[in-house]
């Protein structure tokens, strides 16, 4: 296997200066393979991310049983993940021919300007656990597609699966080292990811994960003068006004709060609704999810286990205070130690911290509104702005609060967890900035030259 891992039994018999050096001379390979896959003209690139393609949509079951064992996945997500990660990869093997320059006209007489791109050289993709195949797919398919060579910092939670991906880039014959993957225990992420930042070989830098360690990703990116691509947390609204078809709402509020128990980055985790309609609403929402099974993931259940003790104690804090400072919660009830029933908490108020923080947990909160003026502004009220939604019969309204809602991507009529491999997706605000996806992301993984001819001999001054 030509992308080596940093096993995570290698990372716990090393010490931390034998993990760094490893990751580092990962970089080094990956380096060393750049010229020779920059070279490769845009049919042959676009070739062997073909045959990638069709390798990781034929790999579903495996993915499919790593999931389930490193992350509690159910088939259904698991399946997704592949379907659109080969569908990611495809997009960028589409993208290898799309690569454009511009001339444009100069002052200068007999003076022939270009704007032309050309890849950067390493490319450093970090990827998170919850959406493990997707989203480490989508740290390395534009870059290698732009003609870039990547280092893939495989979550800790799922090194596995990242792991597999790596080997089917080496089995579609990309070439060696153009893809290398770095595994490593949790207490030696810190060091690593710095490592790998500051190495000079790497010249971009992208992370999907939290906004708290997007931030130290960001820092560390700015100190070394790195273009980086954040795409971090988020707390998705969906507003539904007074002329929504309720229940396609519900449909789309309780697919976007609980697919995978909320821990996806654009789950649905506030539905802010005209209070006009608002009791019907909650009435069926609460309904729906009495319905979701509840268990397993691997025996059919929609609401599986959280991923981790801590993550069960945060979501059990947040309800708990919600409860206390008078919201309106169904559900909640802790099964197992990390299994619980799916909640909905009405009344939500700024007062409660599950106004406010990413719960990232199988809980919806439903704050109501009492002017159709206000959606927009209670929609804004959050630090994050990733995704959000709308549900109204009214187009032209529709249109007019997406222009004021501050999230990356905005959906009429449909649930805020969507994507799609050639749409440009990011966040604003603390939800990030740059965006993966088709033509926007080719501004992210190369660099813009201005190149110019003299045709004829310059004047000079002296």
């Amino acid at each position: 296997m030509t992308s080596s891992a940093v096993s995570k039994r290698a990372a716990a018999q090393g010490s931390d200066k034998s993990v760094v050096t490893a990751a580092l001379a990962a970089v080094d390979a990956a380096h060393a393979a750049f010229p020779e896959w920059a070279e490769l003209g845009p049919a042959e690139r676009r070739r062997r991310l073909g045959i990638a393609a069709e390798l990781l949509a034929g790999k579903g079951d495996e993915f499919t049983a790593l999931m389930a064992e490193e992350i509690g996945a159910s088939a259904a997500w698991a399946q997704f993940n592949v379907r659109l990660a080969a569908g990611m990869m495809r997009e960028a093997a589409a993208m290898t021919s799309q690569i454009n320059g511009e001339i444009i006209p100069s002052d200068r007489p007999g003076s022939f300007a270009m704007a032309i791109r050309q890849p950067v050289g390493v490319c450093l993709g970090i990827a998170p656990w919850n959406a493990p195949v997707i989203l480490a797919t989508r740290a390395l398919a534009m870059p290698l597609a732009c003609g870039n060579t990547v280092v893939l910092k495989a979550s800790e939670t799922c090194p596995k699966t990242h792991a597999l991906l790596a080997e089917l880039m080496d089995q579609a014959g990309l070439g060696k080292d153009v893809v290398k993957v770095v595994a490593n225990e949790e207490e030696d992420a810190a060091d690593v990811v710095k490592a790998l930042v500051e190495h000079p070989a790497v010249r971009r830098v992208n992370f999907t994960g939290s906004t708290r360690v997007g931030r130290i990703v960001g820092e560390l990116a700015g100190r070394a003068l790195k273009p980086v691509l954040l795409e971090l947390g988020g707390k998705s609204p969906l507003i539904v006004l007074a002329d929504a078809d309720i229940d396609e709402a519900v449909n789309a509020a309780a697919f976007g709060a609980f697919m995978y128990q909320g821990q996806i980055c654009m789950s649905t985790e506030r539905v802010v609704i005209d209070e006009r309609v608002a009791d019907r609403f909650v009435e069926k929402l609460r309904a729906k999810v009495a319905t979701l099974p509840v268990g397993d993931p691997s025996l059919g259940s929609v609401i599986g286990p959280v991923i981790s003790d801590r993550s069960a104690e945060r979501f059990l804090a947040l309800v708990a205070d919600a409860r206390a400072k008078g919201a309106d919660v169904s559900g909640g009830e802790r099964l197992k130690p990390r299994l619980f029933k799916p909640a909905v908490a009405d009344r939500v108020t700024s007062e409660m911290a599950l106004f406010a923080e990413e719960s990232f947990g199988p809980v919806v909160t439903v704050v109501r509104v009492k002017s159709e003026d206000d959606l927009a502004g209670v929609a804004n009220d959050t630090s994050y702005g990733l995704a959000g939604a709308i549900f109204t019969r009214d187009i032209t309204k529709a249109l007019r609060i997406a222009r004021k809602v501050q999230t990356g991507s905005f959906h009429i009529n449909g649930p805020t967890v969507h994507d799609e491999a050639q749409m440009p997706f990011g966040g604003m605000k603390d939800s990030g900035f740059g965006r993966f996806g088709g033509k926007a992301a080719i501004h992210e993984f190369t660099d813009l030259r201005w190149v110019t001819i003299a045709t004829e001999p310059v004047h000079y001054p002296f």
